[in-house]
């Protein structure tokens, strides 16, 4: 395998790896999403558009070189007799060409899964820390709710002449009740 081939393999891989810690569950999204936001990645990110076009050219570019070279080995004729080590060498071209054709492509292929899968990991953290918000916001819009009804039941029962520390403490009773519901 050439040098440039080479390369493209590694990247390959490097791109097979790198799905397969996205997709895996060994870092939650936040992580990821911190990770991604992260200074370094940030500054990359701001010509991630060209590095991807980038990328995707030459791989395209190396992409059809391996077609050609794969359409010019596979229109071999034989004509009379032919030396089993002529034969050979052009099957052995043929296969290099045809491996660095399902390189390429499969290449090809990952750059656009990993993009994709990187915008929606970035999508679920943004979604997940929203959620999170929108919960604790109903929490403590219920809390204050359940407070304001005390006290109306507290100035009520005021009004009607009872015990206002009876009251007051079954009041403290069922909010430390409430906070150890929380707690747990």
């Amino acid at each position: 395998m050439s040098l440039v081939w080479t390369l493209i393999a590694g990247f390959l891989y490097a791109e097979i790896a790198f799905v397969l810690l996205l997709v895996l569950p060994i870092a939650s999204p936040y992580r990821w999403n911190r990770l991604f936001k992260s200074k370094f990645l940030a500054m990359l990110g701001q010509q991630a558009h060209i590095y991807f076009i980038l990328i995707l050219g030459v791989l395209i570019l190396f992409l059809l070189e391996s077609i050609r070279e794969m359409r010019k080995y596979s229109n071999f004729e034989q004509t009379g007799e032919v030396h089993l080590n002529v034969e050979m060498q052009h099957s052995m071209k043929l296969f290099r060409a045809q491996r660095n054709f399902y390189i390429c492509g499969f290449s090809v292929f990952l750059v656009l899964v990993i993009r994709k899968l990187v915008t929606l990991v970035s999508a679920q953290a943004n979604l997940l820390a929203q959620s999170e918000a929108s919960l604790k916001q109903a929490q403590s819009a219920t809390a204050a709710a359940r407070s304001l009804m005390e006290d109306k039941k507290t100035e009520k029962a005021k009004e009607a002449g009872e015990d206002t520390t009876l009251i007051e403490l079954s009041r403290l009773r069922r909010r430390v009740q409430g906070l150890t519901a929380r707690v747990s």
